[in-house]
């Protein structure tokens, strides 16, 4: 999918205000987001830019630091669908946006979401909501992990263990979800971030 020069430059200039004109951002720069602020995954989005399987290194673990080419290959995961595409390529742009989402839900980099894990980032999705009790978001996040067990033990023979949620897994459970218009990043906004002098 390419991306036009004049998308191009709107990023480097919001890179360039992120990085505080430096040539590479660190986890600390994302301080100055105000659309992140009050994100309750906001720690998880963060760790998905430094994430070295979002920056399509073979390598695992966090990068310290990203440089330009590093913050377009992760926006290029919010970047939107072209009408042009056809059903390869949606699908393509479809497993890399999921791949992005395992990754984030994947916090120990094993391959595998396990319960624990999914119930967690949907805890932390719904503690944002003020009118729900922190009861209420523990029982919501049990069920959703319930139903994701039931959908990947379903496939499983008799004498298999349940190890978690695999990739393979994880695109059976998003199926039907239109993942491609909805996964998007607000916090690109030039305009909240504005300069004090």
């Amino acid at each position: 999918t390419t991306v036009t020069s004049e998308q191009i430059e709107h990023l480097h200039r919001r890179f360039k205000q992120l990085s505080r004109d430096e040539l590479t951002i660190r986890k600390e720069n994302f301080d100055s987001i105000p659309d992140l602020e009050f994100n309750p995954i906001r720690g998880k989005i963060i760790h998905a830019f430094f994430d070295k399987r979002n920056l399509r290194q073979e390598s695992d673990g966090l990068a310290d630091e990203i440089n330009f080419e590093d913050f377009l290959t992760i926006m290029s995961y919010f970047r939107p669908i072209e009408m042009n595409m056809d059903e390869e390529q949606l699908d393509r742009f479809r497993k890399e946006k999921l791949k992005f989402l395992f990754h984030m839900y994947d916090s120990d980099h094993d391959g595998k979401i396990t319960l624990q894990e999914y119930r967690n980032v949907v805890e932390e999705l719904l503690s944002g909501n003020p009118h729900l009790e922190k009861e209420s978001a523990r029982s919501i996040a049990d069920g959703a992990m319930m139903e994701a067990a039931s959908i990947c033990v379903g496939q499983m023979g008799p004498d298999q263990v349940y190890e978690g949620i695999t990739f393979e897994d994880f695109l059976k459970m998003w199926q039907g979800i239109d993942i491609e218009t909805k996964m998007h990043v607000r916090f690109l906004n030039m305009e909240p971030i504005a300069p004090c002098y």
